[in-house]
């Protein structure tokens, strides 16, 4: 990896920015880390709104090496399903103008007015960016927006998390105490796989618990695996359009355009390295474009870039983009592999919200680490008011806010009035203490905690 600082070097407190000095075996040991990471909410998506799980695998495959393609291969993220377009899904499944449809056809709709929404907002955003200047943009971002906005994106993926864990406590917790006994007291290989580890070991539990006549949240049901074949095409969805469908989904992508810069913000605080800058949030955010459009194309939901594998790169301080990619690399092959997909997705859902259980409290905790390191004034009341409101919107609004436009329903998502709302407030009230051009250094950061 050609570092984007010529001061970063590998070392154990800064962390591992060129992953070659690892070797091949580990190199593609952490890849296979990232996979499981992702791949339980990645799956969990389509699983609930009825797409192909092929498609999926693929889609976030392809599109997370797009997105490195667009961004000089230096950006460490992956992108996955985006979860924040469920509710749209919902929406169009329980519309008159779609309910008598076939179920690939009301998804082709979705997909459709999706696309319309991905193109719209994320265009206009990376387009303001490149002919004004990520400055100018940013300046309605600064750390008291973008730092609860990362926390309520963390937040809000926790009581999925908990559902999961609540099918079986015991192996959730074990899943927990071996990822956090790993990352404290592993050695060797083992200290950077802690999330792996933390799926292997309790899998491999139930899978000799299920052989030993183990029932219930201990057992497994090897009939899909089984019947699983070992090669197949993924089936696709192509889009279709409808003025509803485009109403409905479109007010979504305002939620991931801001998640995006959200996450891009964590990334880039994570890693130590200003991504914001460069390669640039207009490249960035025209990289997630690519790789959304690709997905609701063939007929996968939406991308967006992934929390959970931020949360890793937190966790094991392995920041070099190729491990993300060898990750991409995997799920293309497991898209033709069905055999292989329904093992890995045959993980206990107790596994995966132990796991995810550590990952979205990560995503939060680099939201308060956003406030902290920007040295962010809370004890200034409008401050306080801006992160107060966000938190509330973010987190109190679950189902967000349902208004008509005729015989249209428009639903804004929590995260999505939690952005808009933070935003407005940060821009119309007085007293900003955070200003570009006032600090040269914190203007090369972008707002972001790089100091």
């Amino acid at each position: 990896m050609e570092s984007r600082d010529v001061n970063v070097t590998n070392s154990p407190e800064r962390g591992i920015y060129d992953a070659r000095e690892l070797g091949i075996p580990k190199m593609l040991l952490l890849g296979l880390q990232h996979m499981f990471s992702f791949f339980g909410a990645t799956v969990l998506v389509p699983l609930i709104v009825g797409l192909p799980i092929q498609t999926t695998i693929l889609s976030v495959g392809l599109g997370t090496w797009l997105f490195h393609l667009v961004t000089g291969m230096s950006v460490p993220a992956f992108l996955g399903s985006s979860f924040a377009f469920l509710g749209g899904y919902a929406l169009i499944n329980a519309s008159p103008t779609f309910a008598a449809m076939e179920l690939n056809e009301r998804l082709a709709y979705a997909n459709g007015g999706a696309l319309v929404g991905v193109v719209i907002c994320y265009l206009t955003l990376a387009f303001a960016i490149k002919m004004l200047g990520t400055k100018k943009v940013l300046r309605f971002l600064p750390p008291v927006v973008t730092g609860p906005i990362i926390m309520c994106i963390g937040l809000t993926l926790l009581p999925s998390a908990i559902d999961n864990a609540a099918t079986n406590w015991p192996l959730a917790l074990l899943a927990i105490f071996i990822i956090v006994g790993f990352s404290i007291w592993g050695r060797g290989i083992f200290k950077i796989v802690p999330i792996l580890m933390g799926v292997a070991i309790p899998y491999g539990i139930v899978v000799v618990a299920s052989r030993l006549g183990a029932s219930g949240s201990w057992a497994l049901d090897f009939n899909k695996i089984a019947s699983a074949h070992w090669f197949g095409l993924p089936p696709f969805i192509f889009p279709k359009f409808n003025l509803e469908a485009i109403l409905i989904m479109s007010p979504i992508c305002i939620a991931t355009v801001v998640e995006h810069v959200g996450d891009i913000v964590a990334i880039s605080a994570t890693t130590g390295q200003n991504y914001i800058k460069d390669p640039g949030l207009h490249r960035t955010l025209i990289g997630d474009f690519l790789a959304s459009l690709l997905a609701l194309f063939i007929g996968g939901p939406s991308n967006t870039t992934y929390g959970e594998n931020t949360g890793v790169l937190e966790m094991t301080k392995v920041y070099d983009p190729i491990v993300i990619r060898i990750a991409a690399t995997y799920a293309i092959f497991l898209a033709f592999i069905p055999k292989i997909s329904a093992i890995i997705a045959a993980v206990p859902a107790a596994v995966i919200g132990g796991v995810s259980f550590i990952l979205y409290g990560m995503i939060s905790a680099i939201g308060v680490r956003n406030l902290v390191e920007n040295l962010t004034d809370l004890k200034k009341q409008r401050n306080l008011i801006i992160v107060a409101i966000i938190l509330a919107c973010g987190l109190g609004m679950r189902n967000g806010v349902t208004f008509s436009v005729g015989d249209i329903s428009i639903t804004f998502t929590g995260i999505a009035l939690a952005a808009i709302v933070g935003i407005v407030t940060n821009a119309v009230l007085p007293g900003a203490d955070y200003e570009f051009g006032e600090n040269p250094t914190a203007d090369d950061d972008n707002g972001i905690a790089i100091r």
